[in-house]
């Protein structure tokens, strides 16, 4: 078993602005997933969060003082651990530094959690927005 040690280091934003979430598509378009990105030298996993945001789904905004929370996936046979902040879109530009390459939408939030994949996230934009928990059918 891997630990945390072992792990990728990347931090996260769950955007939020008027009650709904922001989600992007992967860098493969192939699925769902908030802005995040790798920890680098010198910045806090919030600044790395806020520069995400920013690259991935054109957002301004204010982070949230405290992570809330963590979530760990796989992917290319390593293992990620995502630290994750809760933002407040302040702003939405019509032009992005990635908006060639991924799409933004705006959903309520349960509609989020149903379309990312990861359960830790799944539960972490409960968490983040006081929804009602996501149940598949």
């Amino acid at each position: 078993m891997s630990s945390a040690s072992d792990c990728i280091r990347q931090a996260a934003a769950i955007p939020v602005r008027g009650g709904r979430v922001c989600l992007v598509t992967s860098s493969s378009g192939t699925r769902w997933v908030v802005p995040k990105g790798h920890f680098e030298p010198d910045k806090t996993a919030g600044q790395i969060a806020l520069q995400e945001a920013w690259e991935e789904a054109g957002l301004v905004g204010v982070l949230r003082p405290e992570p809330v929370g963590s979530y760990l996936y796989s992917k290319f046979n390593n293992l990620y651990h995502v630290i994750v902040f809760v933002m407040e879109v302040t702003e939405a530009a019509e032009e992005w530094p990635e908006e060639a390459l991924r799409r933004r939408v705006w959903l309520d939030p349960a509609e989020a959690q149903a379309r990312v994949q990861e359960k830790g996230l799944q539960e972490l934009i409960r968490v983040a927005t006081g929804a009602r928990a996501f149940s598949e059918p």
